[in-house]
């Protein structure tokens, strides 16, 4: 992993957190998503004309893809209406890294190395430490359901993160595989919200409009890096060094959401880090 990619990649850190604080800030998860699916979608489309057409051998993982993001999207949606951000965000990132190095040596042949499986270990501890720590001081038990579906929604990450790093390299052209997923993957929700709301849709959208469509663009900008990223290196390092986003996320949930972090938390976000510090020690 050259400097460069490893910049790109922690850019893109950045801007996935900043999207998903904007999803989590607008109450209404369906207007937030619908507005930055479909933002994505109108991204995707004024791009296309000016990028190559992906390869034929790539278009099976796009559509795979494109299925597999629609249900990430609704696996966040509900982890963000259950539970905190500060605690949501953390275990829905640091799941996709420990899945990743799997499915990266069973569908890749990228098999991870001492350092890499000692940073899964340590990961799986700090993971296990922020799903257990639930709703400070408050002598209730930690929201099991939000927690569920946090890890779902690792799990698909992870999944999507190895169909895309293998349809991106197939496809000759990272720009026109990101203008074509965009376009595939934005259609359902907006689809979804018109059908529900019919035309009362504008008026939902409306007071939203400009945050969501920032936070389309942010979107697209986070995983355009990333899958520029998965053509100059392998897929576990990057998506270690992705959840970086997890510090950001921290960061955003305490400072703009008010979200008390605590001492247990921290040790297990920083259990979480020193295992992502082990896997980029092996790339």
């Amino acid at each position: 992993m050259t400097p460069l990619v490893a910049a790109a990649v922690l850019l893109a850190a950045v801007t996935h957190a900043s999207w998903n604080a904007i999803a989590h800030h607008i109450t209404d998860k369906l207007v937030g998503f619908t507005l930055i699916s479909g933002g994505g979608m109108l991204i995707g489309l004024l791009l296309a004309p000016f990028v190559a057409i992906p390869a034929a051998g790539a278009w099976p993982y796009l559509v795979l893809s494109a299925a597999i993001h629609v249900g990430y999207q609704a696996l966040l949606m509900r982890s963000f209406k259950l539970g905190d951000f500060g605690q949501a965000y953390p275990i829905a990132r640091g799941t996709a890294p420990l899945v990743v190095t799997v499915l990266a040596a069973v569908f890749a042949g990228e098999i991870p190395d001492g350092w890499q499986a000692a940073g899964v270990a340590v990961s799986c501890a700090g993971l296990t430490g922020l799903a257990l720590w639930g709703i400070r001081g408050t002598g209730r038990r930690p929201n099991w359901a939000a927690i569920g579906a946090a890890l779902a929604t690792g799990v698909s990450i992870a999944a999507y993160t190895v169909v895309d790093g293998l349809g991106v390299r197939a496809s000759g052209s990272s720009m026109g595989y990101i203008a074509w997923l965009m376009i595939l993957e934005g259609v359902a929700i907006p689809v979804y919200a018109a059908y529900r709301w019919r035309a009362e849709l504008p008026g939902r959208l409306r007071p939203f409009a400009g945050v969501g469509l920032l936070g389309a663009a942010l979107s697209v900008a986070a995983y355009g890096l990333v899958l520029w990223a998965q053509t100059k290196a392998e897929l576990a390092p990057i998506s270690a060094l992705r959840e970086s986003s997890i510090i950001v996320g921290a960061a955003i949930g305490a400072v703009f959401f008010k979200e008390r972090f605590g001492a247990p938390r921290l040790v297990a976000a920083g259990l979480m880090v020193a295992g992502i510090g082990l896997m980029l020690h092996a790339g």
